[in-house]
């Protein structure tokens, strides 16, 4: 993946771009100033070192965590050690992707946030390219019987809530934006994911060369638009979560409440 990744013609891509345009809008309703925020991703050279600076952020240390970069240096993510454990905001951009123990990443990053610390983090979600692992399954059935992964396994955003509860976060919150990305066909969409750095990263795929009748499966098993056009499917999950504090609002304690909802309801018919 980092090969793959550091090989590419442009740093920048669509998908990062959709990203940090979302970001600037997850950030705005935040009534808060960060003086000492950390910024993540695979490659954070291809994060602009001013997305923050509109919002009154003007130095954000960039880390990356696949491969090197010339904003923060390369941190491993299975053991994240980044250089201060006081962020008051940390900002996960699409590196969720390249980490095998996700619990144990979002810990860790948990970590490094001073307490009522900020944590807002973008992953893609499972719906991502769901009409092109539909048509590769429905055409290694056909040619081999079965099914291979082809496409790296991403999270769902039913999960992601749980997630930061089981990393220790206060206050989780979880959702998702939804895009749609069109393609003159489905060779052009897997073009493009491999110029992106985007191809199979997982160690367990088919050996098997793609023929070009596989291959011609996989393009006619793609559903297309009444234009004759495609459509791929971008899912990005949004993660937020505070590092614990006692000055956070809690829970009531079961019982406490001081109004029987039962009246109130009797009262409103």
């Amino acid at each position: 993946m980092a090969r793959r990744l550091s090989g590419r013609k442009e740093r920048a891509d669509f998908v990062t771009d959709l990203v940090v345009a979302d970001l600037k809008d997850r950030l705005a309703p935040i009534q808060r100033t960060f003086s000492k925020p950390a910024l993540l991703a695979p490659d954070a050279d291809a994060i602009p070192a001013s997305v923050l600076a509109e919002l009154g952020v003007i130095a954000v240390g960039r880390f990356s965590t696949l491969i090197a970069s010339s904003a923060g240096g390369l941190v491993d993510p299975e053991a994240l050690v980044l250089p201060e454990t006081d962020y008051d905001l940390i900002i996960s951009l699409l590196d969720l992707q390249v980490v095998n123990d996700v619990p144990g990443y979002l810990s860790r990053l948990r970590r490094h946030l001073r307490p009522d610390g900020l944590l807002l983090a973008a992953a893609l979600g499972g719906r991502t390219l769901a009409q092109l692992r539909s048509a590769w399954l429905e055409a290694d059935v056909a040619t081999f019987g079965g099914a291979f992964a082809r496409i790296a396994p991403f999270m769902d955003v039913r999960d992601a809530g749980a997630l930061l509860q089981r990393a220790g976060f206060a206050l989780p919150v979880a959702d998702a934006e939804h895009h749609v990305v069109r393609y003159a066909d489905p060779l052009a969409l897997m073009r493009e994911i491999k110029v992106l750095g985007g191809a199979n990263p997982m160690m367990d795929k088919p050996r098997q060369l793609v023929t070009a009748s596989h291959l011609a499966r996989a393009i006619a098993a793609y559903p297309r638009d009444t234009d004759g056009r495609i459509g791929a499917s971008l899912e990005v999950i949004w993660m937020s979560g505070w590092a614990p504090d006692d000055s956070q609002p809690k829970p009531l304690r079961p019982g406490s409440a001081k109004v029987n909802l039962a009246s109130v309801l009797k009262t409103r018919d």
